[in-house]
């Protein structure tokens, strides 16, 4: 199957590009400014020139969207705007855009994270983003039924990220056992369901 990996440069994508190469998917890698593609999140049009950039697509992983870290009282206009247009509205138009240009019978997965079901003082533009990520792929699996399955994994904290952070790896998840999760998705068959992966086993 020829995938395509949004965020396919960063810890999570760059392992999932590689996982599901090492299982003979043909990956078509894209991000901000490195990969075979180059796309803005944050820019509707940017996206629709990446699938006219990348026909024949049979699916889509999103390990990409940034959401703004502060305090509710610190978060400024600019900050929640930026959130909401990369993290949020960059995956919904992932799929939006990809209606009819990926194969029928595709899939779409996209990436929330713990903090949409448990969040931390300071994370109130990134719970709200990615909880409403969780959501909007709940509902677009109802519409989409029966021509795209749509899904969501929950990443916890990853080990390498708490590594170069300077912490201990554990409590977190490798990435490559959180690319499984990807790739579990994209060659199943479910659609609608938000898989949680807090750490590895």
């Amino acid at each position: 199957m020829r995938v395509l990996v949004v965020g396919a440069t960063g810890t999570i994508g760059s392992a999932v590009a590689a996982a599901l190469g090492a299982r003979g998917h043909e990956v078509v890698s894209a991000a901000a400014t490195r990969g075979d593609l180059s796309v803005d999140l944050a820019d509707p049009a940017s996206i629709a020139a990446l699938y006219a950039a990348a026909p024949s697509v049979g699916a889509v992983v999103c390990a990409a969207g940034r959401a703004e870290f502060g305090k509710l009282a610190d978060l400024s206009d600019e900050a929640f705007r930026a959130s909401l247009a990369s993290k949020l509205m960059g995956q919904v138009n992932l799929v939006r855009y990809g209606i009819g240009r990926v194969m029928e019978g595709g899939s779409f997965t996209l990436t929330s994270g713990g903090l949409s079901q448990v969040p931390a003082p300071g994370t109130t533009a990134v719970t709200m983003t990615g909880a409403a990520v969780e959501a909007f792929a709940r509902a677009a699996a109802l519409d989409l039924a029966g021509r795209y399955r749509v899904n969501v994994v929950s990443p916890g904290w990853v080990a390498e990220s708490r590594v170069q952070a300077g912490l201990p790896p554990m409590p977190g998840i490798w990435a490559k056992d959180l690319a499984a999760r990807y790739v579990a998705l994209v060659e199943g068959d479910v659609t609608g369901q938000v898989v949680s992966a807090e750490r590895s086993e």
